[in-house]
């Protein structure tokens, strides 16, 4: 064993109330870390998998079209209005060789043509106004895992076939195999078959989207062959506003992501997350403070000690490491004591709220790499908290020290 590894563990064993102490400190400042921690990433993951789980992190679009300038009735320019047009569902050109460009970005997980337009879905003498989404299933499940939200049916959309939300088929009185007529401005339309009914756990969504086939959609707002937009889903979704303004600035196209059509939510998320590192921060003070405290009172009561070894010839650099491995060992033991008692507070934490569905109404997210990354920071600590005391030992003039002893 080596010697510095050897007195350290003498003098913690010498010492059993302060080292208790100590690591009781410890054990409490990293358990607050790891209950904080996983309680907060838990909160701002469901929260980003309800939010984001219907839609996707970045989504491409034809410029809108200009405003017009008209004219008087004269055809002067004099005192000219001028009007936004209406805008209507435009397709993207050349979208196949745009989505295979986008697929390749780095940071691109999944790209999906969809076709969005209004409708009005009417049966008997019920209407509701909708918003229509065409898709290709398989492309589409990659941006919105949408078997997992289906509550009824399945989803096969060929032909005049529609996957329809809870709200709008309990406001229409329809389930699967029920026929609805869905019919744009353009007095394109149909009467399609309900194939499926979903559940996004919203009720705006539920009572206004349909999904239908992309060929369907085309004809239903007449671009045959083309798609209105292009839907993405990135590796890392807080780099969604960059790859957006990366696109924006090779094609030219209105790419907007989740960050910029959700600004309340991301303030709320970044807030969390700031709040959760100023605490960890005060909890790291609070440990230091409390480790160095005891090292140091552990300097003057070894004080004669440290002054033995330094005559009997342990070299300064020696005495620094003792108290150095003392720091390191009080980070690294107080550090398991802190997982076990932050795991155990975050997983009761999570089994006593609950939702009338059986999910944690506060979900925790206890990962490896919170786990490893506490025990660092502890180590860390233990190892900077010893610096001064480990100083002030190794500069002990051992004659004085032995004569006042």
């Amino acid at each position: 064993m080596p010697f510095p590894l050897f007195v350290a563990l003498r003098y913690l064993r010498d010492q059993p109330l302060q080292t208790g102490l100590i690591l009781s400190g410890i054990g409490v400042g990293v358990a607050v870390i790891i209950f904080l921690s996983a309680l907060i990433t838990g909160l701002q993951q469901s929260i980003i998998e309800r939010t984001l789980g219907s839609q996707a992190h970045v989504v491409v679009r034809p410029q809108e079209e200009s405003p017009r300038v008209h004219p008087d009735a004269g055809g002067a320019l004099v005192s000219p209005s001028v009007e936004q047009p209406p805008q209507r569902v435009r397709p993207i050109d050349g979208w196949p060789d745009l989505r295979d460009e986008l697929a390749r970005l780095p940071g691109v997980s999944g790209v999906a043509p969809t076709i969005n337009g209004p409708a009005i879905a009417a049966r008997g003498g019920g209407s509701v106004a909708l918003a229509v989404r065409g898709i290709e299933p398989a492309s589409y499940l990659a941006i919105v895992d949408l078997e997992s939200r289906l509550v009824d049916g399945e989803l096969e959309l060929t032909g005049l076939q529609a996957a329809v939300g809870t709200e709008l088929a309990r406001k229409l009185g329809i389930g699967v195999g029920g026929r609805i007529r869905i019919q744009t401005t353009g007095e394109r339309g149909g009467v399609y078959t309900v194939a499926a009914i979903f559940d996004f756990n919203s009720v705006s969504l539920n009572e206004s989207l349909v999904f239908v086939s992309l060929r369907t959609a085309q004809t239903l707002f007449g671009i045959e062959g083309g798609v209105s937009a292009l839907e993405l889903v990135t590796e890392d979704i807080f780099a969604a506003e960059a790859l957006a303004a990366r696109i924006r600035d090779r094609t030219g196209l209105d790419a907007r992501s989740w960050m910029e059509q959700n600004g309340d939510l991301l303030v709320g998320l970044r807030s969390q997350s700031m709040s959760s590192i100023m605490i960890q921060v005060f909890v790291i003070l609070a440990v230091a403070l409390g480790i160095a405290s005891v090292l140091a009172v552990s300097v003057v009561q070894k004080a004669r000690e440290v002054g033995i070894l330094r005559a009997t010839g342990t070299r300064a650099g020696s005495i620094t490491q003792i108290f150095l491995v003392q720091g390191a060992l009080l980070g690294a033991v107080g550090s398991i004591a802190g997982i076990a008692l932050g795991t155990a507070l975050a997983m009761f934490f999570a089994s006593v709220a609950r939702n009338p569905d059986g999910s944690a109404t506060f979900p925790v997210a206890l990962t490896g790499w919170l786990y490893g990354r506490s025990v660092i920071i502890a180590m860390g600590v233990g190892v900077l908290a010893a610096v001064l005391p480990a100083r002030d030992a190794s500069r002990m003039d051992p004659a004085t020290v032995i004569r006042n002893g």
